[in-house]
């Protein structure tokens, strides 16, 4: 088979794709030079202040990623239409009664982003956090990518919502229609063979552009999980923690001009993932979860995803590294459960790896205690491959210890953001209340220090 060139490809990728649209492997990598640079690319997003629209020209000035790399502006976004002109369906829908009650009563402290109206595609359940904050010369924009489905039971979809703040986000009633929408960006797919048709969530997203290749605008890399009805044997622990974990998952990764108009990318394994779980006896032999990605230079991906070993019996985080992002060798596992008694003893999952100024690897991890509850512990590395070391004694962050508190329950999947210039951290993260009710939540640094968050209780004045 002939080799595509990568021109090729972008221009294919200059139009929005349906959400099911899937590009083959040949497309992208029998190819491998033009992508032998590929590094996070920042896009600009910025708001009319006459229309409220998204204007069509970036910003001309550089400025820093999310993901920390100092890159400059090179690419131009095409003129989108205004909420105002999308069909009713479609419109921007402001956050519900209860998100807007965050701040105002400590039981729902840490609360930004609720589930949605009661015939809403996200009505049953929300989580998978994937926050990215992009600045402007005139403001700053913020994306959240997030799964979600409906209380009559639908397979999980994932949904991008937006904010001025990255505190009061506006959602989509349907599936988006254009580049200005929000809502329904992407489904489970409808192959029967494919690895995804039962659920998909969100794991990371990165901005990737490649200075030999000029496309139109910068190329968003959705890494996410995807679900089958296969099912895996895991013990109570392991099976009480969330019922998908009971579900066999692997890797997936698409790819889209605007964050909402998806292509799948057929990875090696057969199925479309990007790679299988481990053979008998390995490590993560069951399934392969949550796949977040730090670009760490050219030519060195890293990916960082979660399993449970069956040999120790708990949760672990292992690793993969990649030169294009597409193929993918495994470095083996590098943290497991934590000491017993401690909030981590049945393991640690839903890793998300950030770079720091300093140069030091920080992650933010789900743990899980031998009870099942679940809260979020911090660790840190000097070079993001070994020695991950735990910080502080306990978790940075805890369910509500109130009876009423909407995350009462669980803390889990969480998602670093770093506010340049601030020294501060803002942690999203999925919360669990009564009844398994779910919600988004967010919990702020104090200063530059990432063992010690304080959920989020309103702006400073």
């Amino acid at each position: 088979m002939e080799a595509v060139a990568a021109s090729q490809i972008f221009s294919v990728l200059a139009s929005p794709l349906p959400p099911t649209h899937t590009i083959g492997t040949a497309a992208l990598y029998l190819n491998l030079s033009p992508f032998s640079s590929l590094r996070p690319q920042l896009g600009y997003f910025t708001r009319s202040r006459q229309t409220g629209g998204l204007l069509s020209r970036c910003s001309t000035k550089s400025d820093i990623h999310s993901d920390n790399s100092m890159v400059p502006n090179e690419s131009e976004f095409s003129s989108s239409s205004t909420a105002q002109t999308q069909s009713p369906t479609q419109q921007l829908q402001s956050p519900n009664t209860l998100s807007l009650a965050a701040g105002s009563s400590s039981a729902f402290r840490g609360l930004v982003f609720d589930l949605g109206p009661s015939d809403a595609w996200d009505s049953g359940d929300i989580g998978s956090p994937v926050v990215k904050r992009f600045l402007s010369d005139e403001e700053e924009r913020w994306y959240m990518w997030y799964h979600g489905s409906s209380e009559d039971g639908e397979a999980d979809s994932i949904g991008l919502a937006v904010s001025g703040n990255g505190v009061h986000w506006e959602r989509g009633s349907g599936s988006v229609q254009s580049s200005a929408d929000a809502g329904i960006v992407f489904r489970c797919g409808r192959d029967w063979w494919a690895f995804d048709t039962n659920s998909v969530r969100p794991s990371d997203v990165l901005i990737m552009s490649s200075s030999k290749v000029r496309a139109a605008t910068a190329v968003y890399w959705l890494y996410y999980t995807g679900f089958t009805s296969e099912k895996v044997s895991l013990p109570r622990v392991a099976s009480d923690c969330s019922s998908d974990r009971a579900l066999l998952s692997l890797p997936g990764l698409a790819i889209s001009q605007d964050g909402r108009h998806w292509a799948r990318i057929e990875g090696e394994h057969h199925t479309g993932a990007l790679f299988d779980v481990g053979a008998g006896g390995k490590w993560d032999s069951l399934f392969i979860a949550a796949p977040r990605v730090v670009f760490h230079r050219t030519g060195d991906l890293r990916m960082y995803y979660h399993s449970w070993d069956a040999s120790t019996g708990c949760f672990s985080i292992g690793m993969a590294r990649s030169r294009d992002g597409i193929r993918w060798i495994k470095l083996g596992k590098i943290m497991g459960g934590g000491s017993a008694g401690s909030f981590d003893e049945a393991g640690v999952m839903n890793g998300h790896v950030m770079v720091k100024k300093d140069g030091r690897y920080v992650m933010a991890y789900e743990g899980v205690a031998a009870t099942g509850e679940k809260s979020i512990g911090v660790a840190d590395s000097e070079d993001g491959l070994k020695d991950w070391r735990r910080c502080g004694e306990g978790p940075v962050l805890i369910p509500s210890p109130e009876e009423l508190g909407w995350d009462n329950k669980a803390v889990c999947s969480p998602c670093l953001v770093r506010m340049d210039g601030n020294d501060e951290w803002r942690l999203y993260y999925r919360g669990i209340g009564k009844g398994g009710r779910t919600g988004i939540g967010l919990a702020i640094s104090e200063g530059n220090q990432t063992q010690i968050f304080q959920k989020w209780t309103g702006f400073c004045i």
